[in-house]
């Protein structure tokens, strides 16, 4: 498919093709208001959006190219207005203990103990900012800075299903069992990923997420 085809001589430097129909959107900390911004204005040669770290993946239809609409909407999405919320969701959390083992070191870290660690995770709403690593593994912005912390040195070969843990400045779920390097403060028996369902992820980006201490 070439460049006449799909308008690529045309677009911004900020703007880059991935393969023939992905085209890729540096968004920075905006991600979700492009999201939302391109979902209700229902474009017919998108046929899906995948937000990232920073980024957005467009992905056009089969024999689609750039329409007038889609590069007017892409050159003046509303970023600077409110976002509307997503749905809310309220997890529950076992934290500490088995569940979660680096919580007692992140606690020491951050320069408090365990109990008001765990009230700062749960005094936060989050969002969902984007969904990677396993299928419906959230990563959720809103964190707060004080908690913080860098990727563990060593990953685990097995992280629990529902492990709750903290990675940079995300906190985020597994949904499955499986390797991983965030530190684990808790765990939930909420089903992330269930392929039977309907809509097998059970948060999507732009969700909001609350943690209730169990």
């Amino acid at each position: 498919m070439g460049k006449d085809t799909m308008g690529q001589s045309h677009i911004p430097p900020v703007w880059r093709w991935v393969g023939e129909r992905g085209l890729r959107i540096v968004t920075g900390e905006a991600t979700l208001a492009y999201y939302a911004a391109l979902i209700s204005q229902g474009l017919p040669e998108i046929e899906d959006l995948v937000p990232a770290d920073g980024s957005l993946l467009l992905i056009l239809r089969r024999g689609t190219g750039v329409s007038a609409e889609l590069r007017a909407a892409l050159t003046a999405l509303p970023v600077d207005e409110p976002m509307k919320q997503g749905a809310l969701h309220e997890i529950a959390v076992e934290y500490g203990g088995i569940a979660g083992p680096d919580l007692p070191g992140l606690a020491e870290q951050a320069g408090m103990d365990a109990a008001s660690y765990i009230n700062r995770h749960t005094a936060a709403e989050y969002s969902v900012a984007f969904l990677g690593f396993q299928p419906g593994f959230p990563y959720l912005q809103g964190l707060p800075r004080a908690l913080h912390a860098r990727r563990r040195a060593s990953p685990r070969v097995r992280v629990a299903a529902g492990s709750v843990a903290i990675g940079g400045t995300y906190t985020g779920i597994y949904p499955a069992s499986g390797p991983g390097g965030w530190h684990i403060i808790g765990r939930t028996t909420v089903a992330l990923f269930d392929p039977q369902r309907e809509a097998p992820a059970l948060l999507a980006a732009g969700d909001r997420v609350r943690f209730v201490p169990i």
